[in-house]
């Protein structure tokens, strides 16, 4: 019987807290879900969705405790105009620290696949990826 796994996907993971991003990335790799592109911010997933395809991404929009602060949600709306070199409909999952009513609202428009709330196991954004995975197996 074939298997249905897709080998070597591209993935991105955003997120500025290097620990968290090292621990999530090795072990993706090392469970074979494939290539972890790693950026600490999103000036720096932006310079690789420049010259990169990817086929899933796992993106830390974090923004906060202050009062009035508001989500920038720019880079995700950029990535579904298909601006970069990604298909503008790959899955998107967002970690956040918090999700209001208007934060969730303004993600399924923006057809983000998941919402994961910090503080979180590593292996949630491992399952994350590994749905990426799954995608990309069922993708025409």
């Amino acid at each position: 019987m074939p298997e249905n796994r897709v080998k070597n996907l591209n993935m991105l993971l955003v997120e500025e807290q290097p620990l968290l991003r090292r621990t999530v990335a090795l072990t993706a790799r090392t469970l074979g879900l494939g290539t972890i592109h790693e950026a600490a911010s999103m000036e720096a997933a932006e310079r690789l969705l420049l010259t990169h395809s990817f086929q899933g991404a796992v993106i830390s929009i974090d923004c906060g405790l202050l009062p009035g602060c508001t989500y920038n949600l720019a880079l995700l709306d950029r990535m579904r105009n298909g601006i970069y070199a990604s298909d503008g409909d790959i899955p998107i999952a967002v970690m956040a620290e918090t999700a209001t009513a208007k934060l969730l609202t303004d993600l399924r428009e923006l057809h983000v696949s998941r919402v994961i709330l910090k503080p979180f196991r590593a292996k949630v954004l491992l399952d994350a990826f590994a749905s990426f995975q799954q995608a990309a197996a069922h993708k025409p």
